[in-house]
């Protein structure tokens, strides 16, 4: 996912100045917690069934929830925003009491659940889902036409949720091992959804069923729906691990233009591959699909809508020129099938995860195409959309994401971090480590942190603290005095201690500093100004 901001400076104030502080609701909790009655079960697959009928905006259906039985519990979660409702709930036929807690049903179950069972629910579901306000954003269901009439449907819930618009264990911390989707809509649409599509089924009701499966983990908000009148083509890509299906959905009217800018998707799989390691779906293929709104990293079914031109809605978001040589869609939101899809969060407050990563992975397409130089001149020209407004990390517990720097200030931590690793080799094989050793997992801020940190064999926890739980730019203050030049590190946690390359005059020489909160003295004579080497995202100043 990616947001467009504002531009804003570079500011330095104080954090205490800048927390926000949030209040947050018993709805939150239940949404943003792994509960007692969450904990107990493992989802183990789910199967979707719903019909969309656009001429009401309503959908109707259920979900065949199956689990494994982890400890001895008779009550389950499940989550359903309003207003759409649960209707009742059956396990091996039988109805089951259901308690309504604002978005989450408590589900009373006979059956006694034994330790080490596989057993499942359906729960059957209806009415008018959440229309999307602003997607991808602020999400739910867009109901759009084409410039012929016709109906233009999708889903964008991240952040919002999956269970916007399908009942489901809501919490980005577990996810089912495989996936069915079956999508009933009019007979002249079609449904494009994740996966690989098994069968289309002609009913009397003049509708059509799409049958879609899913044979890898997948998380809740990478499920989708896009129904409309789409012209389909594909090709096979020869990758890492193979031949991998490509499929490319477009409305009629954009034909010739998609199937222009999508000639972009195989120089993009290079790259990443190249950079991240296989594509992590294989089995399940890749779809770019044109949408109604701008775009969205959907699994196996990334959604389009940046109208078939580079950049980011024809812009460069680095102000460089390099961000407008490609289609920012088409590159951010397949990079999140690495960082999103096969590493996911377990809390939405770890998304740096997801958005940090990606953004860089920006910076990483343009160096295997134009060169390292282009690669860190757009990295760096992006941090004039840094707003340093509150840390990136958000609150646990709560569905609370922290501060949109996660993506721009984010993608310039990372290649900070690539300069005091300092050895591009290395680089790459730590990136293509996280998607071998986190692959289809879900993951703790903490756990990506320490394993950085194991394989560079530096020590990052300041550096993390400083970029992901703080709102100030790390400065290095200097000085003249009698023997050459102090620094040291202000603005920061007293800890900080990130090494850091150094330009002494206008012209060099160049070097290595090790600064700390204490003042260190490098002997230069008749140098008077220090500046840091732009790679790394931090501050210098002169102090009398």
């Amino acid at each position: 996912m990616i947001r467009l901001l504002s531009l804003f400076l570079l500011v330095t104030t104080p954090i205490f100045a800048q927390i926000q502080h949030n209040e947050f609701t018993h709805d939150d909790t239940l949404r943003g917690s792994i509960t007692p009655e969450r904990v107990w079960w493992d989802l183990t697959f789910y199967h979707l069934t719903v019909r969309v009928q656009p001429a009401d905006s309503t959908l109707s259906g259920s979900t065949e929830i199956r689990y494994r039985v982890l400890k001895q519990a008779q009550t389950m979660q499940v989550d359903l925003q309003r207003p759409l409702q649960v209707l009742r709930v059956e396990q091996d036929g039988k109805p089951l009491v259901v308690r309504q807690d604002g978005n989450a049903y408590f589900i009373t179950l006979i059956k006694p659940q034994k330790t080490g069972q596989t057993e499942a629910i359906t729960v059957h579901y209806a009415g008018k889902p959440r229309v999307a306000k602003r997607p991808p954003w602020d999400g739910g269901l867009v109901w759009s036409r084409d410039k012929s009439g016709n109906w233009f449907i999708a889903t964008a819930c991240q952040g919002l949720g999956a269970s916007a618009w399908w009942p489901c264990k809501d919490h980005m911390y577990d996810e089912p091992d495989s996936m069915a989707i079956s999508v009933t809509v009019p007979e002249d649409l079609t449904d494009v959804s994740n996966g690989r599509l098994r069968r289309v089924t002609t009913n009397s009701d003049h509708t059509r069923t799409f049958d879609w499966y899913v044979v890898n983990p997948i998380n809740n908000y990478g499920v989708n729906l896009n129904i409309g009148r789409y012209q389909h083509w594909s090709e096979t890509y020869k990758g890492e691990k193979g031949p991998l299906a490509l499929n490319f959905y477009a409305l009629p009217e954009h034909l010739d233009s998609a199937k222009m800018q999508f000639r972009q998707v195989p120089k993009m799989l290079k790259a990443f591959e190249y950079w991240f390691g296989p594509y992590p779906f294989y089995e399940d293929g890749y779809k770019l699909v044109e949408a109604p709104y701008l775009g969205m990293e959907h699994q196996s079914s990334v959604t389009y809508g940046n109208h078939f031109r580079n950049g980011y809605l024809g812009r460069d978001l680095s102000r460089t020129g390099w961000g407008l040589l490609w289609d920012f869609i088409i590159v951010h939101e397949s990079g999140h099938e690495w960082f999103a899809n096969n590493i996911t969060y377990k809390d939405v407050a770890d998304m740096w995860i997801h958005e940090s990563f990606t953004n860089y992975s920006e910076c990483l397409f343009t160096e295997y195409y134009y060169g390292k130089e282009a690669g860190a001149q757009y990295v760096i020209g992006c941090r004039a959309l840094i707003r340093n407004d509150r840390p990136i990390i958000g609150t646990y517990n709560v569905n609370h994401e922290g501060s949109s720097d996660m993506y721009y200030k984010g993608g310039n931590m990372l290649h900070t971090i690539r300069q005091l690793v300092g050895d591009d080799s290395r680089w790459r094989q730590l990136l293509r480590g996280l998607n071998k050793t986190f692959y289809h997992q879900t993951v703790t801020s903490d756990q990506i942190e320490r394993y950085m940190s194991k394989e560079t064999g530096l020590i990052l926890k300041p550096v993390f603290d400083q970029y992901l739980r703080d709102v100030r730019i790390p400065m290095l203050e200097y000085r003249l005095v009698a023997g050459g030049l102090q620094y040291r590190w202000t603005n920061c946690f007293s800890d900080f201690d990130m090494p850091v390359r150094v330009c002494v005059g206008e012209s060099g020489p160049y070097y290595q500093l090790q600064p700390t909160a204490q003042w260190k003295i490098l002997p230069v004579k008749n140098e008077t100004a220090l500046t840091i080497d732009a790679n790394y995202y931090a501050l210098s100043k002169l102090v009398r």
